[in-house]
């Protein structure tokens, strides 16, 4: 799936819990799904044009004068459905941490392991915002048990981060101790390993 259809999937799918303005939809993503997808104002307000344009999604005034609350349209509820049953296409990831990582050896382990630690007290911190969006979903709403089970993977994602942490810091204390020399005894543990 092609990120203009991702975007438009992430717009549809807020637009099918409530008709909402644009800055709503971008909070909305943001807030709600932030642990996972993110969209900029950037790609929001040209999305919003062309959905309503394609028929998608309805314009209306909304309270304030100048704003416009965004509707979900019957076409727009085919297309959303159409795009949450599309194959979603892997993307090449894109994570700054493990890039510095496999450079480590430029930076030396005592500041790799300063790096790993701020990533580790990241994921602790995303843990503790998932407890929170846990307790404010309400399982019996239509959406809720969708809900719980995406909430579930981020916690689980978070949980593996910090274990993951935990060996790569264990490692790195070990090289620093060596005085920055590996050792066949820095290997971590393989995730093949029984």
């Amino acid at each position: 799936m092609a990120r203009g259809s991702r975007t438009d999937l992430a717009v549809l799918g807020a637009l099918s819990i409530a008709p909402m303005t644009g800055y709503a939809v971008r909070a909305g993503i943001q807030d709600v799904l932030g642990h996972f997808w993110s969209e900029s104002y950037g790609q929001i307000y040209p999305t919003l044009a062309r959905l309503e344009a394609d028929g998608c999604v309805e314009r209306r005034a909304g309270e304030r004068p100048r704003s416009s609350v965004y509707a979900l349209t019957d076409s727009g509820g085919v297309r959303l459905r159409e795009l949450l049953a599309a194959p979603d296409e892997p993307t090449p990831p894109r994570n700054g941490l493990l890039l510095r990582l496999f450079f480590g050896h430029v930076l030396g382990a005592e500041e790799v392991a300063r790096l790993v630690s701020v990533q580790r007290d990241r994921a602790v911190a995303q843990l503790a915002e998932l407890a929170v969006a846990r307790a404010e979903i309400d399982p019996s709403e239509e959406h809720g048990p969708f809900a719980l089970l995406t909430v579930s993977a981020g916690e689980h994602s978070a949980r593996a981060a910090i274990a993951w942490a935990d060996e790569a810091l264990a490692v790195l204390v070990e090289i620093v101790a060596d005085g920055d020399r590996l050792t066949t005894r820095h290997r971590p543990a393989s995730a093949d390993a029984p």
